[in-house]
């Protein structure tokens, strides 16, 4: 049998792979691609924590902006209620004011009516007592005009006491 350079070729392989075996390489190669399967199934589960802790600060922001939209909207009512509240109390207090002033006016202008008749009677009442003067001075004598002037200031002093 020749030994020829197949034959060598063949006989180093065989013995690679018994140095390979005798070293345990396949072994730590199963162990390297198991740890670095455990670091690629432990980055997963990191993974899937961190999403599932994503999505539950999403729900719960979700729910703050809802629960902020409907506080946002309880606020704008309340405005708005208070708005037509005050308004319809504006309202309600310039009717009242309107009210008053028109009753001043009323009683002033009552007033003015009852100054001015009053006004008209007392011109009235002394022209016709300048008239009764000069008819009862130019009929009467003085013992009559004595008899009415007291006749007169008694009445007076009747309807002042």
């Amino acid at each position: 049998m020749a030994f020829d350079a197949t034959f060598f070729a063949l006989v180093g392989l065989i013995l690679f792979f018994v140095l390979l075996a005798y070293l345990k390489v396949p072994g730590m190669l199963t162990k390297s691609l198991d740890e670095r399967a455990e670091n690629i199934r432990n980055e997963l589960a990191e993974a899937k924590r961190l999403r599932e802790e994503a999505q539950q600060l999403l729900a719960e922001y979700q729910r703050k902006r809802k629960e902020a939209e409907a506080d946002a909207a309880q606020i704008v009512a309340a405005a708005e209620r208070e708005a037509a509240m005050l308004t319809e109390e504006a309202k309600q207090k310039t009717e009242e004011f309107v009210a008053r002033r028109n009753a001043l006016s009323e009683q002033k202008i009552r007033q003015a009516e009852a100054d001015a008749i009053a006004a008209v009677r007392s011109a009235a009442v002394d022209l016709a007592i300048a008239a009764a003067e000069k008819v009862i001075a130019s009929k009467a004598d003085a013992g009559t005009q004595d008899a009415l002037f007291k006749d007169s200031l008694g009445k007076v002093q009747s309807r002042l006491n």
